[in-house]
């Protein structure tokens, strides 16, 4: 089962995607730029593998998180090196900060 819902942020629009697996829920919030996840994701992966680096992927990852409204609210535990050229920093950004830095960013 799963659930997809258009939310705004500061005026820009973000799809929110609630994937309900066995013991968990995947939790993602993206826009034509970049996204954050939970935990789920692996951002070491986009970091160390050359051909994810050459693609300058930008997201973002939030730990400990059970709702996509938590997961806006909580700072990014790991991100992408392109989402640190943003000017996204770890442990400070929070979710909503960083998507309205993704969507500011294409302006």
């Amino acid at each position: 089962m799963f659930n997809v819902q258009k939310i705004n942020l500061e005026g820009y629009e973000f799809l929110t995607y609630e994937v309900y697996l066995p013991k968990t829920t995947l939790l993602v919030v993206t826009n034509e730029v970049g996204y954050i996840m939970c935990a789920a994701l692996d951002i070491d992966f986009f970091n160390t593998t050359p051909k994810l680096i050459e693609r300058e992927i930008i997201a973002g990852r939030a730990e400990g998180v059970r709702t996509i409204e938590q997961l806006l609210e909580a700072p990014l535990a790991k991100i992408t090196i392109a989402a640190e050229a943003l000017g996204i920093v770890p442990g400070v950004t929070t979710g909503k900060e960083a998507l309205v830095i993704m969507a500011k960013s294409v302006q």
